[in-house]
């Protein structure tokens, strides 16, 4: 069943630093939707019911319904400002999304397959992920919620980069446009593997001297 994600939101009339503080006291937070067509609207919203929605990893790449003066406005999660330690937030900027209008957007990549990967099975190596996340470009119909690293078949020394993705359809990498194929996992030795395949050949060559 698709996850559904609704965000009550208010208008906000009061601005600056202290109109700010004030509303975070009352357990709300300044936050501001933008984009589409019509323009910037400052608003405000629940913090911890925001905070609960967090905790969803879906949340962050999702088309939401933000319910603002009886209208239903559908937009994705742009930007958080949050507080370096505490769990807090303290600002969040939201873009409107429209049907015909392509969207760019970052979303977590989910690595799959790891236990069977022959690197890790048959070569005593390790998985090492170089990003979590791409930024994508695609119409809203089409917005995933996290893109699949299958790394079932990655054997030792081997790189999986962006153009290996398997994308979902009308979906494209940002970074490829760009000419950026950059390495998204590798599988390589431990450091333990490191060091006993440097003994091994350390060995080989103490054999050969003494020939």
């Amino acid at each position: 069943m698709t996850q559904t994600f609704v965000v009550e939101a208010e208008p906000r009339v009061a601005q600056g630093t202290g109109a700010s503080r004030r509303l975070r006291r009352t357990g709300k937070i300044p936050a501001i939707i933008y984009g589409g067509n019509d323009g910037p609207q400052n608003i405000t919203i629940s913090h911890n019911e925001l905070l609960k929605q967090l905790k969803v990893e879906a949340f962050y790449a999702h088309i939401l319904t933000i319910e603002l003066e009886g209208k239903n406005v559908q937009a994705v999660l742009k930007d958080l400002q949050r507080h370096p330690v505490r769990d807090e937030v303290y600002h969040a900027d939201f873009q409107r999304v429209v049907a015909d209008q392509v969207l760019r957007k970052s979303v977590p990549l989910h690595f799959i397959g790891e236990d069977v990967a022959p690197g890790i099975k048959l070569g005593g190596g390790m998985i090492e992920h170089f990003i979590n996340e791409v930024e994508i470009e695609c119409l809203p119909a089409d917005l995933p919620e996290f893109i699949a690293v299958d790394v079932s078949k990655l054997a030792l020394g081997e790189v999986i980069h962006l153009a290996d993705l398997s994308l979902p359809q009308g979906v494209t990498l940002i970074e490829l446009k760009h000419d950026n194929n950059i390495g998204v996992v590798s599988c390589h030795l431990t450091k333990v593997g490191k060091l006993d395949e440097e003994e091994a050949e350390g060995d080989e060559a103490a054999e050969g001297d003494d020939k």
